[in-house]
């Protein structure tokens, strides 16, 4: 091998990347997704702060909440959650446990516990093919997440685990494509920069 081929080799599979990306409409499908997300999360914030300074003190309620909860059943609640479909947004946990005496420790877990639920949601997506009734039944639903996936492959799982976009939802469709497990397990571990990045905004607001 001469001196430099590595490097112009991986120079060139980082233009084709680009390229393919450009050409499928990766980009314009982030841009898309972030303007989605965008809105909502600043209605949220600004709707949040609003309730927070006239109607209710959402720090001492989430005191209260640590306080009498058990963590051990929050914990489950946010599992079970993050394993179907994400249905709690996991921005409420993120504001609980900053109130509680291990805020770094328990935030470490619900990272955890959402790339388990994710890990679970892959299985889901194995068994939902193994029932043809089932697989029917979500098939139209999941068309879009299975399309995506066959066309940016870990890419969309990257942006699942990043971006405020159903994680779960891209977890079942790599289940159900039967989508290589290792490779979904390694990207999904951007799930934990997702907790920790918005952990600093979320801290921020819960005094």
């Amino acid at each position: 091998m001469k001196n430099g081929s590595f490097p112009n080799n991986k120079k060139s599979r980082i233009v084709l990347l680009h390229q393919y990306y450009t050409y499928t409409g990766f980009y314009k499908f982030i841009l898309n997704s972030l303007k989605k997300a965008v809105l909502p999360v600043v209605i949220c914030v600004i709707a949040f702060l609003i309730l927070d300074k006239f109607v209710i003190d959402f720090s001492d309620l989430f005191y209260r909440v640590a306080k009498t909860s058990s963590p051990i059943s929050l914990f489950s609640l946010f599992f079970t959650s993050e394993s179907i479909l994400g249905l709690i947004p996991p921005e409420l946990f993120i504001a609980w446990v900053k109130t509680t005496s291990s805020p770094i420790l328990n935030l470490s877990i619900l990272a955890l516990l959402s790339y388990l639920g994710g890990v679970v949601s892959y299985g889901l997506g194995k068994l939902i093919v193994r029932i043809p009734s089932l697989n029917k039944a979500l098939e139209g639903s999941m068309s879009k997440h299975i399309a995506n996936l066959r066309k940016f492959g870990a890419a969309l799982i990257l942006v699942g685990a990043l971006l405020p976009v159903p994680f779960s939802m891209v977890s079942i469709a790599s289940g159900m494509i039967n989508y290589k497990f290792r490779t979904y397990l390694m990207w999904g571990l951007f799930r934990f920069l997702r907790f920790y990045l918005y952990a600093i905004a979320i801290f921020s607001l819960v005094a």
